[in-house]
């Protein structure tokens, strides 16, 4: 026994079980910390922790090794190796040591981050109900029941909704895993169900399940006639509320989007109008806008089918339009939101219809602001309206408000991607570069495709000084207006002018008419502030939005901050005066010298 403790001590195994302990502490922490950021599976965690079983006998092994190598030295790459297999069998260890506390549940062992927090029991997701009809072109009746059933239950006073994008994301067979639909939503129950429309009957299943385990607290069937539509939704709301043990705000529950006169033709072509609209290009934007005005023809009293065409032409202008089409259409929203408001003072989408219209087409942000908080006390659970405040309000150089806002807005939409990308562009405003990278990427994990996206997280890779990273992800903006933008915020920021104006050339050649704002963008960048200004002034007579949106940029502040002309414009856009507003960034973000 002596001679295998001497053994021991000559091969200094103390030491080497001391620096185990060491790394696996430190691997452990750092581990810890990234798995709960990216959401890692608890696969993943547990395969790692299996190869960690067998890193740990392998160190055992270099450490006996190179105390019969005596006095020679342990290489550098050796070291290296032997000192993260000793940490990641720490981790082994650690994970596997006896505790006292007691186990997750196995359905919350793998939830997401996001839904760490304490979920409460008063909260639902309306899941889409399913079109059992056996006609495809009837999903914008099923979609629109669910849709007016989010609405409903958000009139119940102490219960969280959550809204319609991120309910939506489940479908179909995604409906079948409960305990992660609850964990990725932060909710404790789901409404789902099923919807037959035939002829001038349906039949809607609706079922209220426990999330965590998929149990069922309460179903009904309801066979009706067509007409009994508007009906059924108060009852399964009030159904709902009363199973939750839920607080009424007003007598009973109904329905936002029922027309005046009843008709439900009226009804069915706004539920196509809204199928259409959510799609969000510029095709299905004219099927919206047609079938909008059909259902005005049916109903001219339809006060939630002029809102929802305003909202429609307001979208075509901030995205779509070029500077003609603006012209058109920014009075047509205007009128429309006007008449909902006349025909319906306390309809909040249609307070919201205004408040955006008087926010991008007159550039009016003290009375879009006033409008807007309006419709969110009307509505409080209204997530787009509550981020059309945000984005006022950022607007008016108050972006840790609109952040704020915009934490809320989370909570009631957590998977919703453009509210994730609004957040992120608000953070790189205010120089906070990690989370507003975090928010970003999360934007595009959750809508792969979307527009737009990767352009916000290439500007701030560049405020980052990641400029290979930056060029990457331009390479990768799916639109190629952006594209051209980030390419050449990328190329000049690397030092590569002739690359840099190649882009530029090609922005003003193609995208003149559409983002004048993003060309006086790079101007300003580059510091030429006399052509950043003409095209500002150019954007101003377009009504470019993004003109407007000064105090959301993390370029044009900065390069033009000390110009008076800045000034001048920010009293032609009745904003704030830039001295007055904080602003992170002193001076422009240094340019890499190109090799």
């Amino acid at each position: 026994m002596n001679d295998f403790l001497q053994h021991l001590r000559e091969r200094k195994l103390g030491q080497w079980a001391l620096a185990y302990a060491a790394g696996a502490w430190v691997l452990l922490q750092g581990l810890d910390l990234i798995g709960h950021q990216f959401d890692w599976p608890a696969g993943l965690l547990r395969g790692m922790t299996v190869a960690a079983g067998v890193g740990f006998f392998i160190a055992l092994l270099l450490a006996w090794y190179h105390g019969e190598r005596g006095a020679q030295k342990i290489s550098a790459t050796e070291l290296s190796i032997l000192t993260v297999l000793l940490a990641i069998g720490g981790l082994l260890l650690w994970r596997l040591a006896p505790t006292t506390q007691e186990a997750p549940p196995a359905a919350m062992a793998a939830k997401p981050a996001a839904a760490s927090a304490i979920i409460p029991a008063k909260s639902i997701a309306v899941l889409p109900l399913l079109n059992e009809s056996g006609d495809p072109q009837q999903d914008y009746f099923s979609d629109g029941l669910s849709e007016e059933l989010i609405s409903a239950l958000a009139q119940v006073h102490d219960l969280k909704v959550i809204g319609r994008s991120s309910s939506f994301r489940f479908r179909g067979k995604q409906q079948d895993d409960t305990a992660t639909i609850g964990a990725k939503l932060g909710v404790a129950t789901l409404l789902e169900g099923t919807v037959r429309k035939q002829s001038d009957h349906v039949r809607i299943v609706a079922s209220l399940i426990k999330a965590v385990d998929g149990s069922q607290l309460w179903s009904q069937t309801y066979d009706r006639e067509l007409k009994d539509v508007f009906a059924v939704q108060s009852e399964i709301a009030t159904s709902v509320a009363g199973a939750l043990k839920t607080t009424l705000l007003g007598k009973a529950i109904e329905s936002a989007d029922k027309p005046p006169s009843g008709n439900l033709d009226a009804y069915n072509a706004l539920l196509q109008g809204r199928f259409y609209a959510e799609r969000r290009n510029r095709a299905d934007y004219f099927k919206a806008v047609d079938y909008y005005q059909q259902a005005i023809t049916l109903d001219p009293d339809y006060a939630m089918a002029y809102a929802r065409l305003a909202i429609a032409q307001q979208w075509f202008n901030d995205w779509v339009a070029n500077g003609e089409e603006r012209k058109a259409t920014s009075p047509l929203a205007r009128a429309n939101a006007n008449k909902a408001i006349a025909l319906n003072p306390q309809s909040a989408v249609g307070l919201g219809a205004l408040g955006i219209n008087q926010a991008w087409s007159d550039f009016d942000y003290p009375a879009a602001e006033a409008t807007l908080k309006k419709a969110v006390a009307l509505d409080p659970a209204n997530a787009e309206t509550l981020y059309q405040l945000a984005d006022v309000t950022s607007c008016l150089g108050r972006l840790d408000e609109s952040v704020a806002m915009m934490r809320k807005v989370l909570v009631m939409e957590p998977l919703n991607a453009s509210f994730h990308f609004y957040t992120g562009q608000y953070l790189l405003a205010l120089g906070r570069l990690d989370e507003a990278e975090a928010e970003l990427r999360r934007a595009i994990d959750l809508q792969p495709t979307a527009e737009g996206f990767r352009l916000y997280l290439t500007l701030a890779y560049i405020k980052h000084g990641q400029l290979d990273q930056a060029l990457v992800t331009a390479k990768a903006e799916p639109n190629a207006g952006y594209q051209r933008f980030a390419l050449a915020m990328t190329w000049f920021a690397r030092g590569d002018n002739a690359q840099g104006q190649a882009q530029l050339a090609d922005m003003i050649r193609l995208d003149a008419d559409f983002d004048p704002a993003y060309i006086a963008d790079v101007y300003a960048f580059r510091g030429d502030a006399d052509q950043a200004f003409a095209w500002l002034e150019r954007g101003l007579q377009t009504r470019d939005p993004a003109v407007s949106a000064l105090y959301q940029d993390q370029i044009l502040i900065p390069a033009l901050r000390n110009d008076p002309r800045l000034t001048a414009l920010t009293r032609k856009l009745g904003l704030p005066d830039p001295s007055t507003v904080a602003n992170p960034w002193a001076t422009a973000p240094k340019r890499e010298a190109r090799p």
